[in-house]
């Protein structure tokens, strides 16, 4: 606390600047009007809705002030992520005094009436959200929902070697699962190539209304802790402005200077040989509220939870008015801006300029770094289908030999993540362009490990899904895959990156992204031996329910329909892609340039399954790998069951094409959809997932209400792959038995259907007890075309 790394005159403008944030805080929380106090504060100035967090607030408001000045001094490469997200109050004004507010907002102006605005704005209807949102310059982290901070951070520094990501992880913050999962990040950092992480852990106390389990830890026990996940933690703690300041500019420029000896003595090296170094990272405690009321209405404030969100939340007497008035004078604001409301050069002078300035930082819009992937031909890797159905092949398998050669063409903008399951998955052939990242001590029976792997695997989904989302949103690509039952574990932040994209669609300043793409296979009807508790195909519907303009779901039933898919979603941008393939040897159907063909229509007629042209009986429709072998099954079996039966069989494979077109950018007109199901057949629908999702998808289509749907309804244990569909009533007996009764024509044959039904049921339950395993007709069976 002795050291005076800041000269007199550098920690007075410093300080004053940092008071210009926090005075610009307090005015976005609490008021509409009279922004520099011309006139005495009154209740008609003040907001009828208080809404925002001042707490942590003035914290990170210290932290930027003091980053900027290592920036400037050092020309550093930095961008801020901060997992506190309620303080963007401290965000907004700070870029407002750098200067890049008012550059993408040219509306609020660097003056009185322009500050006027910045306030109102704040938490007002059709104005800005409270927290660090993506209206935000600089940010990548909208921090609403705690826990993906630091995992953003890491993802953002993969491949960037010239990036520091400053991340402010919050103490009620660090109580989340993820993000205490997430200070294992720093084993997967390779000096050599990556950027570094600077996380700076800021212990102010308390959440809303509880106190905080880290700041309530022996210094020893937390020191103890950080360092038992690999860090070297610098302490700064305190409360009197002046010795606050030079401690924490000397530590910041101690570990600054650390980070870059770190990285120049494994940059004299070989990437492929880097060692996983002690990374510091700072731990700054300061009081919660700090520069805020100690008190109102006799009670204690600063320092305590009560100054998480709004310390004085109501004006209805006038020594709150009072009480406010003198929090804002106490930052001197006339000192700050001059008459007409610009920040006085004297301070402004200190922040960084052009890209330096952290809410221009490019890295922080990834949109405008973004360069599209080298691509392969996917053609080169198909599956050579002469006839449908001619042999088995393993999708994921055939895909993992294209993502080999995508990750070869792009080794420093594509990396692929998943919780430990790339092989099995069967995508490990990625592992012959690059093995997975690994810094760690080795064992003579590991494989395909290395410290400059492009493979990420770590057991925590939440871990993959954040770095994956801090690497897209800095400019480059990735792709996700997981079983299809636990990516239900990132749906929260699916839905915060989900959001993400759907606010900056309508930001020209914000450039589209990669997409997201998700491959969920260990699917739902191939868990014959993990059983009940990893069956749930439901993260389908989950994602439906976003914005059409943003998600695309895709069930391929073949390895040739795969390619094409994966393909295409690599190319694509700023979109949620998601792919359920299996991983077992299945069925093949189609040939490349038919698959090409199928998955541009997004839905088709399979005329060499069918039978009877444009007058069906009935419309057999599936959507999924296994649902479709099931419907062809049927197919079979109904040509023997009733010998004229007219059959037409559809495949779909872009989910969303089922709905209107003015629902989703992908769906069919009515025209079209007619075309396939017909206005007046029955159909019957096998579909991979929750039966309703069709529902909800196809209410609005003419033949909505002849449609019947078969899918997952929560059943299942450990089992075989066909009984698996037995228990769920989709498998090809109970098919061929809805179409029989719901074909008009067929009631002659109902009564001796359901008999036949209820027989090879019997039979095969019967025999899967027995044996443990599915008959032989169906292990045996394989399409066969009408001679």
């Amino acid at each position: 606390m002795n050291e005076k790394t800041l000269s007199p005159d550098l920690l007075r403008r410093m300080h004053a600047y940092w008071r210009a944030a926090n005075y610009l805080s307090v005015g976005q929380i609490y008021l509409r009007d009279n922004p520099l106090l011309d006139e005495p504060l009154s209740r008609e100035h003040i907001k009828h809705r208080l809404l925002g967090h001042w707490g942590t607030t003035t914290g990170l408001n210290f932290i930027y002030t003091h980053l900027n000045r290592a920036i400037v001094e050092r020309d550093l490469d930095m961008i801020y992520v901060i997992g506190p997200g309620h303080g963007g109050p401290g965000l907004v004004a700070h870029t407002y005094l750098e200067g890049s507010y008012t550059e993408i907002y040219p509306h609020i102006e660097r003056s009185a009436a322009g500050m006027r605005e910045l306030f109102r704005q704040f938490s007002w209807p059709y104005g800005i959200p409270s927290h660090v949102a993506p209206e935000t310059p600089g940010s990548i982290h909208e921090g609403g929902e705690l826990g993906y901070s630091l995992s953003h951070a890491f993802g953002a520094a993969f491949d960037n070697p010239d990036l520091i990501v400053a991340c402010v992880v919050g103490d009620g913050e660090a109580e989340t699962g993820a993000l205490a999962t997430s200070w294992h990040s720093n084993k997967f950092l390779n000096p050599a190539r990556d950027g570094a992480v600077l996380p700076i852990l800021h212990l102010n106390g308390f959440k809303i209304a509880n106190p905080t389990v880290l700041a309530r830890l022996e210094p020893d026990e937390l020191r103890d802790l950080m360092r038992g996940y690999g860090y070297e933690p610098h302490v700064v703690e305190g409360h009197e402005f002046e010795p606050m300041h030079q401690a924490f500019a000397a530590t910041l420029d101690r570990c600054l200077d650390e980070i870059a000896r770190i990285q120049a003595e494994a940059r004299r090296g070989d990437a492929a040989q880097a060692k996983r170094p002690r990374w510091p990272m700072i731990v700054l405690r300061s009081p919660k509220g700090w520069t805020g009321p100690k008190e109102v209405d006799g009670k204690p404030v600063e320092g305590t939870w009560r100054s998480h969100q709004v310390p004085v939340a109501t004006f209805e007497n006038d020594d709150h008015v009072r009480i406010l008035e003198r929090w804002m004078q106490s930052y001197q604001p006339d000192e700050l801006f001059d008459e007409q409301g610009r920040f006085r050069e004297e301070f402004a002078s200190l922040a960084p300029t052009g890209r330096r300035r952290m809410g221009m930082n490019p890295h922080a819009n990834g949109g405008l770094l973004y360069t599209p992937l080298h691509m392969p031909h996917f053609h080169d890797f198909a599956e050579i289908v002469t006839t449908p159905g001619d042999h088995k092949a393993e999708a994921t398998r055939v895909l993992g030999r294209f993502l080999r050669e995508v990750m070869r063409r792009n080794m420093t903008s594509f990396r692929l993540f998943g919780p430990d399951e790339t092989a099995s998955n069967r995508l490990e052939a990625v592992y012959e362009a690059s093995p997975k990242t690994w810094l760690g001590e080795y064992e003579a029976v590991d494989i395909d490990l290395a410290p400059d792997g492009r493979v990420m695997e770590m057991l925590s989904e939440h871990q993959c899904q954040g770095w994956l989302e801090g690497y897209l949103l800095t400019g480059r690509h990735g792709f996700f895959s997981c079983y299809e039952a636990f990516i239900h574990i990132i749906d929260s932040m699916f839905n915060q990156h989900a959001k993400w994209l759907k606010v900056t669609r309508q930001m020209a300043w914000r450039p589209p992204i990669a997409s997201l793409n998700y491959l969920l296979s260990s699917h739902v009807w191939h868990q014959d031996h993990n059983g009940f508790s990893h069956q749930d195909p439901g993260f389908i519907d989950h994602v439906a329910n976003k914005k059409s303009q943003i998600v695309r779901v895709y069930l391929p039933p073949d390895a040739n329909c795969l390619l094409s898919v994966a393909d295409h979603c690599l190319r694509s941008r700023h979109y949620v892609n998601v792919i359920v393939a299996g991983k077992q040897p299945d069925w093949q159907w189609l040939d490349m340039e038919s698959a090409v063909r199928h998955c541009a229509a997004g839905a088709g007629i399979w005329e060499w399954a069918g039978r009877g042209g444009d007058d069906p009986d009935v419309v057999m429709a599936c959507a999924g790998d296994a649902p479709t072998v099931e419907v062809l099954a049927a197919v079979m079996l109904l040509r023997d069951y009733v010998p004229d039966i007219r059959i037409r069989v559809v495949n779909v494979v872009d989910l969303m094409s089922l709905e209107t077109p003015d629902e989703h950018p992908h769906g069919m007109d009515d025209d079209v959809f007619d075309d396939l199901f017909t206005r007046d057949r029955p159909v019957i629908f096998a579909f991979h997932g929750y039966p309703g999702i069709i529902h909800k998808l196809t209410y609005r289509r003419h033949n909505h209400d002849n449609i019947h749907v078969r899918g997952y309804k929560e059943e299942g244990t450990t089992t075989t792959a066909l009984d698996m569909m037995v228990l769920n009533n989709m498998d090809r007996f109970q098919l061929a038995l809805d179409v029989i009764n719901r074909v008009p024509r067929f009631a002659g044959e109902r009564e001796k259907a359901a008999q036949r039904y209820w027989s090879d049921i019997q039979r095969h339950k019967l025999y899967v007890s027995e044996h443990g395993q599915d008959l032989p007709e169906v292990r045996d069976w394989q399409w066969q075309p009408e001679a």
